[in-house]
């Protein structure tokens, strides 16, 4: 994990590895396979790092949110991460708060096959809001914004919305953006299961 976060997923190698832990790449096989086992025993171990809150608390909402917001905060911490996250995760760690997630949200009436679309819907924003902060080249973002309202300045015709309400580039405060949306989605599905629990109760009286 301490050479990903120096070096990142790019430069490490078994070899490196090895040397970092003052042994031969030969001895690490005794114990993983691939650069990919390597990848997936890191990727776990960070999940650690993400405290799970107490089950069954009255206010799933704010569950959900302390996971989801630690989960961003270890991502962020450990830059490479992110881009892995698309591989199959089924490690003790990663499993645990899946499951947390899941059996939360199966609490606050979230079923079938809405269940499965709230789970992936919260773990892609927060997925792809780490991985859009993590690799934006922050030395840049002035510039960047700068040349984006001038792009649309010029194409003001083309983009009269954007022109306006632009520019495509978070304003420096990604917090209070990652907020603004996560309480937008915890919103839709709070609005989601009050649907479904009324419909099941008219249901029942039919």
């Amino acid at each position: 994990m301490a050479l990903l976060d120096e070096e990142g997923v790019g430069r490490l190698t078994m070899r490196r590895l090895a040397e970092r832990l003052g042994t031969g790449s030969t001895t690490l096989y005794w114990h993983v396979k691939t650069k990919d086992d390597v990848l997936d025993l890191a990727l776990d171990a960070i999940f650690a790092e993400v405290g799970i809150p107490q089950r069954g608390a009255p206010d799933w909402r704010a569950g959900i949110t302390a996971l989801i917001s630690e989960w961003r905060a270890v991502l962020l911490k450990h830059p490479w991460s992110a881009a892995l996250l698309g591989r199959p995760m089924l490690g003790p760690n990663v499993l645990a708060r899946s499951e947390f997630l899941y059996a939360t949200l199966l609490e606050a009436g979230i079923a079938d096959p809405h269940l499965t679309a709230a789970a992936y819907g919260l773990s892609n924003y927060v997925i792809g809001s780490a991985l859009m902060q993590t690799t934006w080249p922050t030395g840049e973002e002035q510039a960047a914004r700068q040349a984006t309202q001038d792009h649309l300045h010029a194409n003001r015709e083309r983009y009269p919305t954007l022109a306006t309400h632009g520019p495509l580039v978070v304003d420096g405060d990604w917090d209070t953006s990652f907020t603004i949306g996560l309480t937008w989605l915890l919103d839709g599905i709070q609005a989601n299961a009050a649907t479904t629990r009324g419909r099941g109760r008219q249901t029942e009286r039919e």
